[in-house]
């Protein structure tokens, strides 16, 4: 099977071929494997990693289809390669990011320092849907507001990496992260090991050690649980991983209740106390009596038991306002306001649509950004300028005009691409790469994360809610 021969990386970053058709360091042993395997065998390997992931139970909701709401969430066997020297820079860059988010949410909620600077206008953050005002002259327990962030990271025609966004509320996936690992430790077993590719699994132990680490001081032994809006979420297949992994609950609202100041798990054997919830509800359905009345979700009383410090939350309620996507076109002067230092990793240069000038600029160029909702996520409330009609452009505009602090732009990146198995051919897609970033004692940055890969060909949307799939990411 003559498989990279004839692969074009055409205009594009390729994250596995250079632009002179060579292999990129690190990749040699794994595209020598392909190379060598005899014709269909490489379609046969890619049917049985699917068949694994079914028996495995990796699939994913999806909401208003009718053909069933289980899919298993597609998966393609052609690893993405991150050199070392590549992941050193996203790694600090990371570290970087968070710990400077985490000094802005806890400067917000309290002194207002930075609004009162006018560094980040006051007006664009209290504004904000997610912006809590429940959690004003509140400090979470040691200080941490962002235990668990997943951070979209995209490389452009340039070869460099541009932070996409920040997602700082309940973020999904490393479940795929560790599934795809197992699946691909099975395909490719001699190159894996030959590659000395970087372990992922330690993540829910890495974890398990952040929540105990937010138990109140007078709690030895921490009851933990992994707080979710139960089987019909989209994501209930990673809740019940993580507690699984973990050796944690698995608890919806309903088996939650607030008695003597404290949370209690309803048990067969009468009430047991909860420490630490990591929880996977948005803030909106946690605590009927303080967000949403309507909601069937939560726990009635749980905010004020935990503003009392009687039992800890990953994340904090209130970090939505740090993945608000204008309040993101800041992010670089917040690192710079409470660390003196340039972001590692830049952002992808963004128009505010609240901004006159901004709002002018994106309204004239609408045909080549990209324009986004400010708290939308799936790539749902999203305009593709060069592949949208002039009609959705034109409604689009309506929507800016009518809401500009809700909206914000950005040029159409050039996404890079990886190698993917398209029926009997290898064809590239472009691909962004998710880390996961755990914050306790310290800052861990898990090496490699998702690669989300868009499927459809030409496409830059990655979203499985939007017919995206994964690979497995190896940091050599």
């Amino acid at each position: 099977m003559e498989t990279f021969k004839t692969y074009d990386p055409e205009d594009f970053y390729d994250e596995l071929i250079d632009e002179n058709g060579k292999p990129r360091p690190g990749a040699q042993l794994l595209i020598d494997k392909i190379e060598s395997l005899p014709e269909g065998d490489l379609a046969q390997r890619q049917k049985e990693a699917e068949a694994l992931l079914l028996k495995m139970g990796i699939t994913f909701n999806v909401y208003g289809r009718d053909e069933g709401t289980e899919k298993i969430f597609p998966f393609d066997l052609i690893p993405r390669i991150v050199s070392s020297v590549d992941w050193q820079q996203i790694e600090s860059g990371l570290k970087q990011r968070i710990y400077a988010l985490n000094l802005f949410l806890q400067d917000i909620y309290n002194d207002k320092k930075i609004l009162k600077d006018k560094v980040v206008p006051e007006d664009l953050v209290l504004s904000s849907k997610t912006y809590r005002k429940e959690c004003e002259g509140f400090t979470p327990p040691r200080g941490i507001w962002c235990h668990v962030t997943g951070t979209d990271l995209i490389r452009d025609r340039d070869g460099r990496f541009y932070v996409l966004e920040d997602n700082l509320r309940c973020p999904s996936g490393v479940s795929y992260v560790l599934e795809n690992r197992q699946v691909l430790k099975r395909t490719f077993p001699q190159v894996f090991q030959a590659s000395k590719v970087r372990p992922v699994d330690e993540y829910p132990g890495k974890l398990h050690e952040v929540l105990e680490f937010l138990a109140p001081d007078h709690v030895q032994t921490p009851t933990i649980g992994v707080l979710t809006p139960g089987i019909y979420n989209s994501a209930y297949f990673e809740h019940s991983f993580l507690s699984q992994q973990m050796g944690v609950e698995l608890v919806e609202g309903r088996d939650l209740i607030v008695s003597d100041g404290f949370v209690h798990m309803l048990t067969t054997k009468g009430l047991k106390r909860i420490d630490v919830l990591y929880r996977r509800i948005d803030d909106d359905f946690i605590d009927p009596t303080v967000f949403r009345p309507d909601s069937m979700l939560g726990v009635k009383g749980l905010i004020e038991v935990y503003k009392a410090g009687r039992i800890a939350m990953a994340n904090a309620p209130g970090t939505g306002i740090a993945d608000d996507k204008v309040i993101y076109a800041y992010v670089p002067e917040i690192i710079k306001y409470y660390m003196g230092e340039e972001a590692i990793l830049p952002n992808v240069p963004t128009y505010i649509c609240r901004n006159d000038k901004d709002r002018e600029y994106v309204l004239s160029h609408l045909e080549e950004l990209v324009v986004k909702a400010a708290n939308e996520s799936g790539g749902y409330g999203m305009l593709i300028g060069p592949h949208a009609t002039d009609a959705e452009r034109a409604s689009f505009a309506e929507k800016i005009k009518a809401e500009p602090r809700n909206y914000m732009a950005q040029p159409t990146i050039a996404l890079s691409r990886v190698p993917t198995i398209v029926g009997k051919r290898i064809e590239g897609r472009h691909v962004d790469l998710r880390p996961y970033i755990l914050y306790g004692k310290d800052i861990y940055v898990q090496p490699g994360g998702l690669t989300r890969v868009a499927l459809k060909k030409g496409s830059l949307v990655v979203n499985s809610s939007q017919g995206g799939g994964s690979k497995d990411t190896w940091v050599v």
